[in-house]
């Protein structure tokens, strides 16, 4: 999302216990402590203004410039303070050995390649102790290694991380021809006698109205490019995502109209950059003409013709018809957007792959739309048609104007009058109900003129999945759902890096025995606080924890149960921390409660792209309408799903790192929290932490996403190598069509799926 200067407002606050009472079995929930007087801080003198932050950022930088230069025998470029690769011209950077008539690169910690690589930076480096960790490693650069270098996964071995005591030497030679992609195809087999057995069957969708353009596929490569870094954070096969393929850009965005002219129908670029051996995307379908698509239309007629298969169509609102076959829900994909974004032709192609993969291939099964904020309060968007398609035809490409809908924040305080009070904090000094502070406001109105939706992903523009979107949201969803509802929270607040803590099993033995450890107890069901004010739902009765909880006891079989089975109301891409003490600087814009009291619990997760339930989403709507309530925005679904005891989980999706940090860095910095967590004193989402983000493919001001996506688009990057630790737009220029196509070079980038944020811009020439 867009976001204002940084301000940083923390305040301690006290926190919250309780238990609450289900069936005849009792909950910790929160511990309780009375509301503490906020202590003076130095930092609060220099008050809530732009300069705030830059006088910090520019006292840090100082800081670790004078430790640096000031160190005995410290060398910017080959000394031990900063020890980064001398890249020349082996592949990765490091010395190159003959062995055999084979050129070898050895991957190595030091400039001379004396030791090896995965040795800990911390051992011998205690100068650097004030420094940010990531400065202590050095740039992993397998990553950009082209498809030529492409293994069976049987024969692959990653650069990083490794495993203790492990030494790797890669061939540098490539493949003899360019290897062939396959259409990829990660949905259910519609046609199988199993599905059909169970489910209704699928109509085809197509494209036009004509059904002579079937919706295509985008197309992977088996295989992995030898020496590609696995993923630090998350995993691809806990969440069943497949991690055996990599995609390059033609096989990913050429049956979008990447790869070919405007006269052919397509959007002339890729054209510019390294293409040897790309023509199988077109071998089938052709290089498809989108001239003239409509979007919505193509939708409507897909959801029209499986109409059968879905819970709420034709008012039936059961999930079994006559013949016993399943009904099964549908999902919106919300995508927000604004007047004045530049709708480029990487924009037009990620988004003609999300509607192509999730809606139509689908049948039907996700519908995706476009929230258009328009920021003139005084444009009568609702009242006057014709001002309305001005706006569209002003703003938007002709091709997504029928899946549009329009909002403003007049609206939203139309829709959501009334004071709502004074807040505990407010850093940004904006409008309660601006997007900047109220971005769910009309994603929840939205939630509540489509009933046809179980389930709402909020998504943002500059967001990009390298993959099929249906197997990331399917496989999602699939997972969030069979987790247990017991030391959910807990898991949630936590880092997973597999290499680190094992398996999932043992990742949740540890946050098992760290809630022990703590003595806080876990969060079940609803949780109370002072001046806490039940839903409509609660007054009748209602309760959001499904029977399977209700008589659990630790250790038996319907503790793991509990929740099993149950859609998630909540699922995040990041996780899902206490915000109270954690140093976030939004941690207590909370608005409409009794400030005499304590401050309520508070839940967050950086980066609102998440999928919100219908009920989470008439939750919020009625605790802002109702109660006045309000929470920055990535603080408020996950609040709210606290507060009322919804099922909220962190997915932990592979997330990469452009450093060699060794494992237990990692944890250190992304788990540097309470108890070993993303929370409290200590949290990675603090302003003093931040930073720690800025070399992952995934969170808002990730600087490491942009520069990765872009090499694998196929232009030069700076690549960010500088002398003191490298920073966007420093280094060297690399990568690109020169590069690409230079003797002995591995070709053009292939890479396994992956998220990456945030996307600013892609084509050099969208900045000139």
């Amino acid at each position: 999302m867009e976001r204002a200067p940084i301000f940083n407002t923390r305040r301690k606050s006290g926190s919250f216990s309780s238990s609450s009472s289900i069936g005849d079995e009792k909950y910790v929930l929160l511990p309780l402590a009375h509301h503490q007087k906020p202590k003076i801080r130095v930092r609060t003198l220099l008050g809530h203004c732009l300069y705030r932050r830059v006088i910090i950022w520019t006292v840090a930088a100082l800081l670790i410039f004078g430790l640096t230069v000031s160190s005995t025998g410290a060398d910017l470029r080959h000394g031990k303070v900063l020890d980064f690769v001398d890249f020349g011209q082996n592949g990765w950077g490091s010395r190159s050995k003959e062995t055999e008539g084979v050129t070898f690169v050895v991957l190595s910690d030091g400039p001379d390649g004396s030791e090896p690589a995965g040795q800990d930076y911390h051992d011998d480096q205690e100068d650097q102790g004030n420094m940010p960790s990531w400065l202590r490693f050095k740039h992993l650069d397998g990553y950009f290694t082209g498809i030529r270098a492409l293994v069976p996964p049987q024969n692959y071995t990653p650069q990083y991380p490794e495993l203790e005591g492990e030494f790797h030497r890669f061939p540098t030679s490539t493949l003899s021809r360019m290897p062939t992609p396959t259409p990829y195809v990660p949905y259910p087999e519609y046609d199988s006698k199993s599905y059909l057995g169970r489910h209704h069957e699928v109509e085809v969708c197509y494209l036009d109205k004509e059904k002579t353009t079937p919706v295509p596929n985008l197309y992977a490569y088996d295989g992995i490019v030898q020496g590609q870094p696995e993923p630090v954070i998350g995993s691809h096969s806990l969440l069943g995502l497949r991690n055996d393929i990599c995609f390059d850009r033609f096989g990913r965005y050429g049956p979008y109209g990447f790869g070919y002219s405007y006269d052919e129908g397509g959007l002339e670029v890729g054209m510019d950059t390294e293409q040897e051996a790309s023509h199988p995307v077109w071998a089938k379908t052709g290089k498809i003409n989108y001239n003239g698509m409509d979007w919505g239309d193509a939708q409507d007629r897909c959801f029209n013709s499986n109409r059968k298969r879905f819970i709420g169509s034709g008012g039936d609102w059961s999930t079994h018809a006559p013949n016993g076959r399943a009904k099964i829900p549908r999902t919106a994909v919300v995508v927000r957007t604004y007047i004045g974004v530049e709708w480029t032709p990487h924009v037009i192609l990620n988004f003609r792959a999300l509607i192509s993969e999730l809606a139509l291939r689908s049948g039907g099964e996700y519908g995706v739309h476009f929230l258009l904020h328009v920021r003139d309060d005084d444009a009568p968007i609702w009242a006057d048609a014709s001002i309305a398609q001005q706006v569209l035809d002003d703003y938007v490409p002709a091709e997504f104007h029928s899946i549009c809908t329009l909002w403003s924040e007049a609206q939203m305080r139309l829709l959501y009058p009334g004071s709502f009070g004074e807040s505990f904090a407010d850093p940004s000094n904006a409008d309660i109900h601006g997007v900047y502070r109220s971005a769910h406001m009309p994603l929840q109105d939205f939630a509540m003129k489509h009933p046809e939706y179980a389930h709402f992903w909020n998504w943002e523009m500059d967001m990009r999945f390298l993959g099929n979107y249906y197997e990331l949201f399917d496989r999602l969803g699939g997972w969030a759902k069979e987790q247990t509802r017991m030391e959910m929270w807990e898991r949630a607040q936590k880092y997973y890096i597999p290499r680190y803590h094992g398996s999932w099993d043992n990742f949740t033995r540890i946050v098992h025995d760290e809630i022990i450890a703590s003595g806080r107890g876990s969060v079940l069901g609803p949780v109370d606080f002072p001046g806490r004010l039940p839903s409509r739902a609660e007054k009748s009765g209602q309760t959001f924890l499904p029977h399977s909880c209700y008589r659990a006891r630790n250790g038996d079989e319907m503790w793991n149960r509990c929740g099993v089975g149950e859609d998630a109301d909540l699922i995040t891409l990041n996780p899902l921390f206490d915000t109270d003490e954690s140093g976030w600087v939004f941690a207590e814009d909370v608005t409409g409660y009794d400030r005499a009291l304590p401050i309520p619990p508070r839940r967050c997760a950086i980066v609102t792209a998440s999928r919100l339930s219908r009920r989470l989403l008439e939750i919020m709507h009625e605790e802002t309408w109702r109660m006045r309530h309000a929470m920055f925005s990535e603080m408020f679904p996950a609040s709210m799903a606290l507060h009322h005891g919804l099922k909220a989980v962190y997915a932990p999706h592979p997330v990469y790192l452009d450093r060699e940090w060794d494992l237990q860095s990692v944890d250190e910095a992304f788990n540097g929290g309470r108890d070993h967590t993303a929370s409290g004193h200590g949290s990675p989402f603090g302003l003093e932490n931040e930073h720690n983000h800025k070399g992952a493919t995934w969170y808002y001001h990730s600087e490491f996403s942009g520069l990765l996506w872009r090499r694998w688009l196929g232009y030069a990057q700076m690549d960010g190598r500088g002398e003191n630790g490298g920073r966007l737009g420093g280094g060297e220029l690399r990568g690109g069509k020169e590069e690409e196509e230079s003797k002995g070079s591995t070709g053009r980038l292939c890479l396994r799926n992956m998220l990456v944020h945030p996307i600013k811009w892609e084509n050099p020439a969208d900045l000139e």
